[in-house]
């Protein structure tokens, strides 16, 4: 694999409809999972909403063990309860209808079965009805590890991508999968990129 530019830009459909919703009315609040950074936080904020910052990978290694750990007794990890139990309580912690959005980014894809349920129940019930959540995955099968990235919003249609680690996703995500994942949510709808990010627009 080449070496990636440090902070890649790319235009996001899926990105401009999440922006849409945030231009409907004022004083919403926003779930980032890239974790804090000031480009997202000036973006939200100049458009007077309120934002909340968690940085899932991170979390996900403080409890299921560093990047390096092999990916096979990372995931099987995820599976133990009290790892699961300490994950959960610190992390994603917040009362039912807390956000009008959620930037979720990649991170999904790196949750094992079981957990990747759960916390997308957990999402559904963080979400107001109407609210917004936007996901990317891979768009074709991979064996072999793929570049995690921290994501910046630059502007309504472009986000700014830095390379974190290298991870191996716990598994293919196609359409029919992502629409068995959200099935609970009200709608979702997919946009295919050039850069084999599948974009995922699901509203609560």
């Amino acid at each position: 694999m080449g070496v990636l530019p440090q902070s890649p830009t790319r235009n996001s459909n899926g990105l401009d409809q999440f922006c849409a919703l945030l231009t409907e009315s004022p004083g919403l609040a926003v779930l980032d999972l890239a974790g804090a950074n000031q480009n997202t936080i000036s973006f939200v904020t100049n458009l007077g909403h309120r934002i909340y910052s968690d940085d899932l990978l991170r979390q996900l290694d403080r409890c299921f063990g560093p990047a390096s750990t092999p990916a096979q007794e990372f995931y099987e990890r995820q599976t133990e309860a009290q790892r699961v139990a300490e994950f959960l309580d610190t992390t994603l912690h917040f009362p039912d209808n807390s956000f009008d959005g959620a930037l979720v980014w990649d991170t999904l894809q790196y949750l094992a079965p079981t957990l990747l349920t759960t916390v997308v129940d957990r999402l559904h019930r963080m979400l107001r009805p109407g609210a917004s959540l936007l996901a990317l995955f891979y768009s074709e099968e991979r064996n072999g590890s793929t570049p995690a990235f921290s994501y910046r919003i630059s502007d309504h249609r472009t986000i700014l991508m830095s390379p974190r680690e290298e991870r191996r996703p716990a598994q293919h995500f196609n359409n029919r999968h992502l629409e068995k994942l959200f099935q609970q949510f009200a709608s979702v709808k997919f946009f295919l990129t050039r850069d084999h990010l599948r974009e995922v627009i699901v509203k609560r």
